[in-house]
């Protein structure tokens, strides 16, 4: 059986006094950012800003050049299997079937082929794919392999999931469906997840707390809580007031930017 996460397992995460940098050039600047266990958060910002450098510190996959990274208290040392990540541009391997994608990181871990079975149909059957475990990426529309790639970063049973603009390359209504889908999904155990966007209505529907982010360099311009109600309608009167809020505060951190040749 494969076991549930419970809201009491989320992560939190602390990022202290980050800051990172490529050469000469600041990505990020002195960021702190405390994120509770099982909340939704969104990094929102314009190419550039420095989310998608955050979220690779917070994967692991990159360093910060000062300040720390604590997971529940404890520092980020490399990626780790508590941190799930999806990419924008899939990631699939394009040899393994929809379901061998999905069992890739059980396998790695010695699971047997029973319990591997068990994982990959629970986790396409949460993603809704279950009827294509057969099939390869390359027969499956962007939607579709985007939900594999969802499944095949849950099937590793992470405490948070990373997305880096996860639905970006989709078209307007598939990414409306899918960004439901995650929510369904994540609504089933409460994992921490950080998502990163450039899309104000996508954190508007999304987000519990929107993390509005300025670039030259890289850093919180300010901090948004989402108390609308769930589940969100698109076209409610709260909904757009939201959506109003973040646009300003956007713009507002775009009017504050420095002239700078830094690029972030």
């Amino acid at each position: 059986m494969v076991e549930k996460l419970t809201p009491s397992d989320a992560s939190s995460v602390l990022l202290q006094e980050v800051s990172v940098s490529y050469g000469m050039q600041q990505a990020v600047c002195n960021l702190s950012l405390e994120i509770r266990g099982g909340d939704f958060v969104c990094l929102l910002g314009p190419s550039g800003c420095g989310k998608t450098t955050l979220l690779s510190v917070i994967a692991g996959f990159r360093s910060p050049s000062s300040g720390s990274v604590l997971v529940d208290g404890i520092g980020v040392q490399g990626p780790g299997a508590d941190r799930g990540v999806v990419f924008q541009e899939y990631a699939l391997f394009p040899w393994f079937t929809v379901e061998q994608n999905v069992q890739y990181g059980p396998r790695l871990r010695g699971v047997t082929k029973s319990e591997l079975k068990e994982i990959a149909d629970h986790f396409l059957g949460l993603v809704r794919l279950e009827g294509k475990k057969h099939q390869y990426p390359n027969q499956l529309s962007g939607g579709e392999r985007q939900r594999v790639a969802i499944a095949r970063a849950l099937a590793n049973r992470p405490k948070i999931l990373l997305m880096d603009e996860p639905f970006g390359a989709l078209d307007a209504m598939t990414r409306e469906a899918l960004q439901e889908e995650l929510l369904r999904i994540w609504e089933t155990d409460r994992r921490t997840c950080i998502f990163v966007t450039h899309s104000i209505s996508e954190a508007a529907f999304l987000g519990d707390t929107i993390v509005v982010m300025k670039s030259h360099p890289g850093r919180i311009h300010t901090i948004l809580e989402n108390i609308i109600p769930r589940p969100r309608q698109r076209t409610s009167d709260a909904y757009f007031a939201m959506y109003r809020k973040i646009d300003a505060a956007l713009r507002d951190a775009h009017d504050q930017r420095p002239d700078s040749s830094l690029a972030a």
